[in-house]
């Protein structure tokens, strides 16, 4: 099959599809057995700077699910370590910064993102390419704010005190790290198109701590910057709790707007408005219930997708560790099925 033709990245574009395509985000990794395998006795960020380990576990979940997309095994923090950033992924606790950034001397530490610091992720997508043939790749970067609240608290944060302080309290510091963070991020998805990533993924995971106003303000200029610079390939947009963010998201300039499970994507097309296609938004967590209960969720949210100008099908959030794989094999199949043209 063309790559131009597949039915994922017809929906970004909005085009007609032959059925709702389906990926699934962390699709690759905990849940998957032979993921744990692979990953036995390597640390996460080791395996994020090995072709060999991040081609194999890319293509796990589109060898046993039969999704739509791939997505690149990486993670958010992969160009903060590249670039000298003292950090490590905890199990079980996520990125921990051994030295927060509270001050305009924390900033030092941020210089340009090279290509030559990650030449892992270029082979990687290279050959992700020659092995995927027709099924795109989506490479991905978290988005300043996110990266940022894990700089300036020193890993994960509920309420992310001290991010919103830095942010109302010293705007200066705040716009130069977000400014330092939007150049990286900007050179990270370049060096992944460039290799031959087919779409992108912005992740603002935790950007729903902001109101709307403050998102105006604080974020979207430097979203803005990201999208605008990397035009050749379709962008997605997501953050989790950030249904009072949508239509913002959505002028930030993606071309898709992911939607957690917390609004029904109907809704979720009137608050963005025309001209997106959206992604979503099954709850993760009702995987973990017996298929009698995920079927009509699935079907439901189908039916409400049918109001936006686009739709791929996805989860509300990640796959969540205890997941069967069956279940995720079950509802990719549904997806396609119910879908697909009479």
């Amino acid at each position: 099959m063309n790559l131009a033709d597949s039915a994922f990245l017809r929906a970004c574009r909005r085009q007609p599809v032959p059925h709702t395509p389906v990926w699934y985000m962390r699709q690759a990794g905990r849940s998957l057995p032979e993921y744990l395998k692979v990953r036995e006795g390597v640390p996460m960020l080791t395996a994020c700077a090995r072709p060999d380990l991040i081609v194999e576990i890319t293509l796990q979940p589109v060898r046993r699910y039969g999704v739509d997309a791939a997505i690149f095994f990486s993670d958010i923090v992969v160009p903060l370590k590249a670039i000298g950033v003292d950090l490590d992924i905890k199990p079980g606790v996520g990125p921990v910064i051994a030295d927060p950034i509270r001050d305009h001397a924390g900033l030092e530490a941020l210089r340009p993102l090279e290509p030559d610091d990650v030449p892992y992720v270029t082979e990687s997508i290279q050959a992700l390419v020659g092995e995927l043939g027709g099924t795109p790749l989506i490479g991905f970067a978290g988005a300043p704010f996110t990266l940022a609240s894990y700089l300036i608290e020193g890993g994960p944060s509920k309420n992310h005190d001290h991010t919103k302080a830095m942010m109302y309290g010293e705007p200066a510091l705040w716009h130069a790290l977000m400014d330092r963070l939007t150049g990286i991020v900007i050179e990270h998805l370049r060096v992944q198109i460039r290799a031959g990533a087919s779409a992108i993924q912005l992740f603002d995971s935790w950007v729903g701590a902001v109101a709307p106003d403050d998102y105006r303000e604080f974020v979207m200029p430097y979203t803005q910057r990201i999208f605008a610079a990397v035009p050749e390939v379709p962008r997605i947009h997501f953050g989790v709790g950030t249904g009072e963010l949508l239509g913002v998201l959505g002028e930030a300039g993606p071309d898709v707007v992911g939607v957690d499970w917390r609004v029904p994507l109907d809704e979720a097309a009137r608050r963005v408005g025309p001209g997106k296609a959206l992604q979503g938004n099954l709850d993760p967590a009702i995987l973990l219930a017996p298929w009698e209960a995920v079927e009509p969720r699935a079907r439901q949210i189908l039916e409400r997708g049918r109001a936006a100008e686009g739709h791929v099908f996805n989860l509300g959030h990640g796959v969540l560790p205890s997941t069967d794989p069956d279940q995720l094999r079950r509802l990719t199949d549904l997806v396609h099925s119910f879908t697909s043209e009479a």
